[in-house]
């Protein structure tokens, strides 16, 4: 499996109402240092298994979202009890 179909999945698993660090799905999925390429992967996600808007900045930021931005990846993560 590439480093791009462990993050993928990764990011499959993060739970409704949770987020993750870009950083922390780059170490989850095996390279501590890839966090970028994970930014990456995300902003060109469309694949509706793969909840992209769940993935955030290690600074606590939301981060943009290829969706319609970064107010609508705010009001899904309030939606789903992530965000108050």
């Amino acid at each position: 499996m590439t480093f791009s179909q462990k993050a993928l999945q990764v990011v499959r698993e993060i739970p409704r109402g949770k987020t993750m660090t870009y950083k922390k799905v780059a170490e989850k999925a095996g390279n501590p240092g890839a966090a970028r390429v994970v930014g990456n992967l995300m902003k060109q996600n469309y694949d509706p298994t793969v909840p992209c808007h769940r993935v955030i900045r290690t600074d606590g930021k939301i981060g943009d979202y290829n969706r319609g931005g970064s107010d609508e990846k705010r009001r899904i993560l309030i939606e789903e009890g992530a965000l108050s």
